[in-house]
């Protein structure tokens, strides 16, 4: 299984303005830049990207481990948050937090602990990071 996105830029790192697009359309030309990367302008980065990757990755993950151990999730809602620090000339994601909660029937908190732990270290996403990953996963009622 292969997936393909893309991105384009022009310009200069402050002043330019680059475009990322996925394959499926999800993304088409969607807009980035210095600003909506290292300020609070307008526009997607790489970083959010990446989070809801992660959420996503995760969620789904968390989602197999708890039907192979004959629970179904009635709801899982994760958030990632991705730290890109300044790190030598450059910068570098140092730390993404997961924060998933989750109403599953039927478990309890040291059973679903365990499999979130497990699926922190194990969905797809997570293996390809060198970044800290934390998680605080709480089950809901």
């Amino acid at each position: 299984m292969k997936r393909t996105a893309s991105a384009a830029w022009a310009g200069g790192l402050k002043e330019g303005t680059g475009t990322i697009s996925t394959a499926t359309g999800v993304l088409r030309d969607a807009p980035y830049g210095f600003r909506s990367r290292f300020e609070d302008g307008p526009g997607t980065n790489p970083e959010e990207l990446l989070g809801a990757a992660h959420a996503g990755c995760f969620s789904m993950a968390l989602a197999l481990g708890l039907e192979q151990a004959g629970f179904v999730a009635k709801h899982i809602e994760t958030k990632a948050v991705v730290t890109l620090d300044k790190d030598g000339d450059g910068f570098a994601i140092t730390t993404v937090d997961l924060t998933c909660r989750a109403s599953v029937p039927g478990i309890d908190a040291q059973a679903f602990d365990k499999i979130a732990q497990a699926t922190k270290a194990g969905c797809p996403v997570s293996k390809v990071l060198k970044a800290k990953i934390n998680l605080d996963a709480q089950l809901e009622s």
